[in-house]
């Protein structure tokens, strides 16, 4: 068995994975891979999964696998998988600091003791107390909502998958997760249904002027409706870690909007869990090695 590591995972992981085989990080041996891995930089759309005649299974590193034709890698007879719990604690905890850095005024202060400023005047606010509308209560979202209890706030959630949450209200629509909320977690899938969501009549409802965190997919916003929301004060800030390409386009036009925080799609880069996606990777390896698959 052939195993190629298309994109950046935890150095350990080729000797975690020798036991199955060689292992190579050499991208033009993509024709000859049985197992091919990769994070969010390689594109298998169906030029490339054509040209991976030995195929047999692609894993995803990470939660999504919308950079990855399923449909058709399957139609190839290509098993597709991702690590959809490795990455939970990791974009969770990106998210509840990107959310506590707002109301704590955390890049205004530092940036105003840097340049020799003593911005008392600026106060801080509280989470306690406060709504958290919760778009997804998958993996990820079930670890914020985790933590925004401790924190005392009161969770909502929408999830059209989901039945049943101990950590959140579900609520029937996105426009009840949203319309009350003081702060926004998204955490759902890029699909036909969620791209472009946040657009201007979503943004209309709202009844607060909330605090907004992506560390879903950046084309879930549509980036016009929320410069616009911003510059209007229908939202406060917005929060993200997430493009629609990697890097953004320098005319992205969020990169120049007022009131946000952007980080470089950094939610999964925790060491630690960069060492549990390649468990992850492991144990799916030998699970369908196992039940005769690979």
């Amino acid at each position: 068995m052939l195993i190629l590591i298309s994109d950046a995972f935890d150095a350990s992981l080729e000797s975690k994975l020798a036991s199955f085989g060689e292992v190579t990080t050499d991208k033009a041996r993509a024709a000859e891979a049985d197992v091919i891995l990769v994070r969010a930089k390689t594109i298998c759309n169906k030029e490339y999964i054509d040209a991976a005649k030995n195929c047999k299974l692609i894993i995803r590193g990470g939660v999504g696998i919308d950079n990855i034709d399923k449909v058709y890698a399957e139609s190839k007879g290509i098993i597709v998988r991702n690590t959809p719990r490795a990455s939970s604690i990791a974009v969770a905890e990106l998210t509840f600091a990107l959310m506590l850095s707002v109301p704590n005024h955390i890049v205004e202060y530092d940036e105003g003791m840097k340049a020799g400023q003593w911005l008392k005047n600026i106060k801080r606010t509280e989470l306690y107390g406060k709504t958290l509308g919760l778009l997804g209560i998958g993996n990820i979202a079930t670890k914020v909502a985790e933590r925004a209890k401790a924190f005392g706030m009161n969770v909502v959630a929408y999830d059209k998958y989901v039945s049943s949450s101990a950590v959140a209200t579900l609520v029937p629509t996105v426009e009840d997760a949203v319309k009350d909320a003081d702060y926004i977690a998204i955490h759902m899938p890029l699909t036909d249904e969620t791209r472009g969501m946040f657009n201007e009549k979503l943004f209309a409802i709202m009844t607060k002027k909330p605090v907004i965190v992506n560390a879903a997919r950046g084309a879930i916003i549509d980036a016009d409706a929320m410069v616009k929301a911003l510059e209007d004060g229908q939202v406060a800030w917005y929060c993200a870690d997430v493009y629609p390409n990697d890097p953004p386009a320098e005319d992205y036009p969020i990169l120049k909007a007022k009131n946000v925080t952007l980080t470089p799609h950094v939610g999964a880069n925790s060491k630690e869990n960069l060492l549990r996606i390649g468990d992850e990777i492991v144990a799916t390896i030998s699970d369908l090695k196992a039940n005769g698959k690979l």
